[in-house]
């Protein structure tokens, strides 16, 4: 795996209380790197209507996925199969306690891609708030190919 790779991100969150699903797509350019046998992604994410980034740090091991957002909102997400976490998201609207249920994590490795499939509950304020998928794909830029999850 190169460096430079280009970051596929879908997700899914289907509300508990109102019968609609919530989509979330994104592509992104990114680096990564490996070390101590993790898979280490960062990026860098933009949110319209307001100035300045989010940076981005993915960690991804076989049974655990944390994720680290700093500038804008600013928040270290913990992904481990059946087991609870806590953390405080800080958006530009005011902080919120997030909880993370991941019921399954599967990480697939070859040689030019990533893919992660990752679903969870997620709780806001000790509340249920949604079912979630998350799919990414880190492919190098070199592969050339090209695919948008599903």
């Amino acid at each position: 795996m190169t460096k430079d790779v280009l970051v596929t991100i879908s997700g899914l969150q289907v509300m508990q209380q109102e019968s609609g699903m919530e989509p979330v797509d994104l592509i992104t350019p990114g680096d990564y790197y490996k070390k101590n046998g993790r898979h280490y992604v960062i990026y860098d994410e933009i949110m319209e209507g307001f100035e300045g980034v989010t940076k981005n740090i993915i960690k991804i091991r076989d049974d655990c996925v944390d994720i680290t957002k700093k500038g804008l909102t600013n928040v270290h997400m913990v992904f481990e199969k059946d087991k609870q976490n806590m953390t405080c998201y800080e958006t530009p609207f005011g902080s919120l306690m997030v909880g993370i249920n991941a019921k399954s994590i599967h990480v697939r490795e070859e040689e030019n891609d990533i893919s992660l499939d990752l679903e969870y509950s997620l709780e806001i304020n000790y509340e249920h708030l949604a079912d979630c998928t998350i799919k990414m794909e880190i492919r190098s830029k070199e592969s050339g190919e090209f695919r948008i999850c599903s």
